[in-house]
């Protein structure tokens, strides 16, 4: 049986034009979604560790970037690859 899939909503997340390049990143902060992936899934850290390296976000907050990562997976793989410390961090080679 075939369930409707219904849009989730992330309350730690926002985007806003002309703040943050209208980048999602974590409510009141200016930490990006595409980091807490890169962190996360690309170096290894722990979502604890994450947050004890960064006191400005809470685990909630990493838990729903998560999530909004993989609600949004080809948007932020695509910011993650527009952006040259994340590349250079998943072990891309400048194009310089």
């Amino acid at each position: 049986m075939s369930q409707k899939s219904e849009k989730v909503q992330h309350a730690y997340i926002e985007s806003k034009d002309g703040y943050c390049g209208g980048r999602p990143i974590i409510t009141g902060t200016k930490f990006p979604v595409r980091s807490v992936v890169a962190y996360v899934l690309y170096q290894g850290l722990t979502p604890e560790e994450l947050v004890r390296e960064f006191a400005h976000i809470e685990l909630y907050h990493v838990y729903d970037a998560l999530s909004y990562y993989y609600d949004h997976k080809d948007e932020i793989d695509r910011d993650i690859e527009e952006n040259t410390e994340e590349r250079l961090s998943r072990g891309f080679e400048s194009k310089t």
